[in-house]
């Protein structure tokens, strides 16, 4: 499927954390850059929204009543390879903790929730999804990946992986 399908939704952004034109214009250009070079042309929606879809998100589908950065919903069929959920609230606050902008920090999260769709796990591949995630950050000139923030925060990240 050619990645044209791929595209950004911006839905309930609150009203501090709006998107500009440029800022808008960029998160879609990466978006593409992600479907053409990391999953070959394969498609995916991302939803860029608040921390309380997040939340709801999280409590339907894995049980956590809380607000997480990114989930990663696979495709249940071979249209697409699914979906990524991202809280620009969260992105906003770790831009700041870790001394980057939001638009890097919506990056790094979109290059690891697309990882999880082209069917990596952190958890259980050996190190096969930090390579990877190390190798596009580097390829982007992205900061440190989530992977790598993670493990030095030791502190438990949330992805769903299930079919739609």
């Amino acid at each position: 499927m050619s990645s044209d399908g791929s595209t950004v939704l911006f839905q309930a952004v609150p009203p501090g954390q709006k998107f500009s034109t440029e800022e808008k214009r960029t998160l879609k250009g990466f978006v593409q850059l992600l479907s053409n070079r990391v999953v070959e042309g394969r498609s995916f929606v991302c939803l860029l929204t608040n921390d309380r879809q997040l939340r709801r998100l999280n409590r339907d589908f894995l049980g956590h009543d809380y607000a997480t950065d990114v989930l990663s919903f696979q495709a249940a069929d071979s249209h697409s390879l699914g979906e990524l959920a991202i809280s620009v609230e969260r992105a906003a606050i770790q831009a700041v903790e870790f001394g980057h902008d939001r638009l890097e920090e919506i990056r790094i999260l979109m290059l690891h929730g697309v990882l999880h769709l082209a069917g990596m796990d952190h958890e259980q591949d050996g190190g096969q999804m930090a390579r990877a995630e190390r190798k596009w950050r580097d390829a982007f000139g992205l900061p440190t990946t989530l992977i790598t923030r993670s493990r030095s925060r030791r502190q438990p990240e949330i992805h769903l992986e299930a079919g739609l």
